[in-house]
């Protein structure tokens, strides 16, 4: 007992130092690794700062909708077939003047808010519809009147956006496009866009209203010239262009007020970019064109011949890029999304 005692004595006090070394030692490595750590939170800190000083439009269009667009709880769906079992082909067109906007929505009650998806299948593209719109009521409750069955017979996912310009300043077709894809990405990263003129409406449902690899245009012929192509290059009335592809071309020219040359300033942008534009079956991509009077307030545009020549040297700055506006209201409207804005006034 008398030796054990001080032996005893010593191996405690060898435990406790050992366990005193043990604790600085954790101590020292938490205070190394904590430096390490903020060192790298401030690396990573001005990393993000240099980054953000180059964010293009490109990823400014990406962040609006790098977010999940809507939560699917329901079990996922097969594939559209290529070809839709719903196609009738053409059909006898009517504009009934006894025709009202409530028995359209009527028709079309599987439309919320403008927007449609197949119930039965997964659509092949997501499709926004683009229409510039000003005073033309009439006209746009045809469309629609046509336009929603005929899309549904097409199993797509779509959703229908009227662009409204606001104040009696000359119309500016052209913005209002760019006003429209741009207002779009900000509710869903669609595939494809149709810029569509309120007063053309398809006769036959195998004209698709889908993307292709190539710029794509919808009106080979129309009854108010014969169904025949209005003139060699005409890429006008209804066209369907990728986010990649009209984002490439920087979208429509700005400065193009009143009547004519937009449409022409798009084929350039898309030939200098070396794209091909394409075209359904002229049998296929017929229009009806509902008659009316030159609008006041869209005369023809005098200068256009002169600024599609400047096309080549300005379309880099001249487009999405510099498209500037004011959003009025956004109104979701049972058959369409209503957006009306405020484009400013042609420049002296």
């Amino acid at each position: 007992m008398g030796f054990c005692s001080p032996v005893c004595k010593i191996l405690r006090r060898g435990k406790y130092f050992v366990l005193l070394i043990l604790s600085l030692s954790v101590l020292a490595w938490i205070a190394t690794f904590s430096g390490e750590t903020v060192k790298s939170v401030l690396v990573s800190s001005a990393t993000t700062q240099a980054l953000v000083k180059e964010v293009t439009l490109r990823d400014k269009l990406n962040s609006w909708t790098a977010a999940p667009d809507r939560v699917n709880t329901q079990p996922l769906k097969t594939e559209c077939p290529e070809k839709s079992p719903l196609l009738q082909g053409a059909l006898n067109l009517s504009f009934e003047s006894s025709l009202k906007l409530k028995d359209v929505e009527g028709d079309n009650k599987d439309v919320n808010e403008g927007e449609y998806e197949p119930s039965d299948c997964m659509a092949r593209q997501s499709i926004a519809i683009l229409i510039p719109h000003r005073n033309r009521e009439r006209h746009l409750l045809y469309l629609l009147h046509h336009l929603h069955p005929f899309l549904q017979r097409q199993q797509l996912h779509y959703a229908v956006y009227v662009i409204q310009q606001a104040g009696d300043a000359t119309f500016n077709r052209a913005k209002l496009l760019n006003v429209g894809y741009l207002e779009a990405l900000k509710d869903y990263s669609w595939e494809c866009f149709i810029f569509h003129d309120v007063d053309l409406v398809p006769e036959n449902d195998h004209n698709l209203y889908m993307c292709d690899k190539q710029p794509k245009h919808l009106v080979v012929g129309r009854n108010a010239t014969g169904y025949k192509l209005r003139y060699k290059g005409y890429f006008g009335g209804v066209t369907a262009m990728t986010k990649e592809q009209f984002l490439q071309v920087n979208g429509f020219s700005n400065i193009y007020w009143g009547w004519g040359g937009e449409d022409d300033d798009l084929r350039i942008r898309v030939e200098l970019q070396k794209m091909k534009i394409v075209r359904p079956p002229a049998q296929v991509a017929r229009y009806t064109m509902v008659f009316h009077k030159r609008d006041s307030g869209n005369e023809i545009n005098k200068d256009r011949m002169k600024l599609l020549g400047r096309t080549p040297h300005v379309w880099r700055k001249d487009g999405l890029n510099s498209c500037s506006y004011k959003t009025l209201s956004v109104e979701r409207l049972p058959l369409y999304v209503n957006v009306t804005v405020d484009i400013g006034k042609p420049q002296s």
